[in-house]
């Protein structure tokens, strides 16, 4: 159990994706361009096995923007994009209407 005050920490905000592109030498690693704002940001996330990167243009997704970037085969990630798995079934979290990226979540 984590406290009311730690949860607050957590900025989850609406992110639009601009572009994506597998990352050469993985099966699931996709490197994605994501307007969070005005702001651009590099996402690696490991969905390339359930999305083909054709298909994340133009969504609305729901990410992690103050995670530290970390480096994923050699490319820094500057947010976590939220999903769900069930078994052999994954979804990216997006919002159930139209929104305006870089809008917070509450």
């Amino acid at each position: 159990m984590i406290i009311f005050e730690d949860f607050e920490k957590i900025d989850l905000r609406l992110a639009k994706i601009i572009s994506a592109e597998r990352v050469d030498g993985s099966e699931k690693l996709l490197k994605i361009q994501a307007e969070i704002g005005e702001e651009k940001r590099q996402i690696i996330a490991g969905i390339g096995k359930f999305y083909a990167p054709e298909d994340l243009i133009d969504k609305t997704i729901v990410v992690v923007a103050n995670l530290e970037p970390r480096m994923m085969m050699g490319l820094e990630s500057q947010a976590m994009l939220l999903a769900v798995k069930d078994g052999e079934n994954l979804s990216i979290i997006t919002p159930e209407k139209q929104m305006l990226s870089g809008l917070k979540l509450s």
